[in-house]
């Protein structure tokens, strides 16, 4: 039987069946395996990927979506990957115009690395920011904070949804009830009772990912990494908006150094919604 065309091969949704296959496809790129963030991902939202009919995957990709449940007002794309074996033949191209079909006039966004950026540029999507990956053990050190910080619980989940909606500006609840299960910690900062910043710490390989990290301001950010770092003894690796400074010199001040730079970019919106100012990094760059 002869080989079908990577033109003819169908796309189709991936399912949690499909993790391993998933994982198997970022270690042939030379990315980590991943499996935590994949199950999350395959989970929370859409997978679309290519099977090959040698086995395996030819690529994969996941969509976040965020907004009222059937009218998502925010997509988020990421883990777009192409098997090495059939890279630089139009797949990565094929694959994405059919999300962006499917996705119909929802806006979109995607974190962009240099070496995808010019296919997404092709495809119509604008450069509206970057964000920086840091990783490292932090060392603990310099002026005690006036933050409080705690352990969050139950109780303070619609706390959370709330701010985090304000926020992020959308509505991202079916993805941030699943952080309890999937975070290894789960921290809030407060202020006479009311809640003013919360962050997670995920464990991704032999690191704790800092993510999502949402705070009232610059301080309370720092006092919650602080809080989970105090916490773990696996470094920490996180992706900072680059127009928080102050965050990022105080975080290379405590021992994360610089990895990467991504582009944040949109399509269908000019600029991603919510208060960029309280909005310090994302859970991961694949969810937007």
């Amino acid at each position: 039987m002869p080989t079908p065309s990577l033109a003819a091969l169908p796309i189709r949704r991936l399912t949690l069946r499909d993790l391993t296959a998933c994982a198997d496809l970022s270690e042939d790129r030379g990315w980590p395996r991943e499996e935590h963030k994949w199950g999350f991902l395959l989970t929370a939202g859409k997978g679309f990927g290519i099977d090959d009919p040698e086995g395996g995957l030819v690529a994969a990709c996941v969509v976040t979506e965020y907004g009222a449940w059937g009218r998502p007002d925010l997509g988020a794309i990421g883990m777009v990957l192409v098997a090495e074996r059939h890279a630089r033949r139009g797949v990565g191209r094929r694959l994405m115009r059919h999300v962006v079909s499917t996705m119909g006039t929802t806006p979109l966004t995607l974190h962009a690395t240099p070496y995808g950026r010019p296919l997404y540029e092709e495809l119509g999507f604008k450069v509206t920011g970057r964000a920086e990956m840091l990783m490292g053990r932090f060392t603990p050190g310099g002026p005690a904070s006036g933050v409080v910080t705690r352990a969050a619980t139950a109780e303070d989940l619609p706390a959370i949804l709330r701010l985090d909606e304000e926020v992020f500006g959308s509505d991202r609840t079916p993805f941030i009830t699943r952080l309890p299960a999937f975070a290894d910690q789960l921290r809030v900062a407060e202020e006479d009772g009311r809640l003013i910043g919360y962050t997670a710490a995920w464990p991704n390989m032999d690191t704790h990912v800092v993510g999502p990290l949402i705070a009232r301001d610059t301080e309370t950010a720092k006092a919650l990494v602080a809080s989970l770092a105090a916490r773990t003894d696996r470094p920490l690796r996180t992706d900072i908006d680059v127009r928080h400074e102050e965050l990022l010199a105080w975080a290379k001040e405590r021992g994360l150094a610089s990895v990467a730079f991504n582009a944040v970019m949109t399509y269908g919106i000019t600029d991603l919604p919510g208060d960029w100012t309280r909005r310090f990094a994302p859970l991961t760059v694949a969810a937007g």
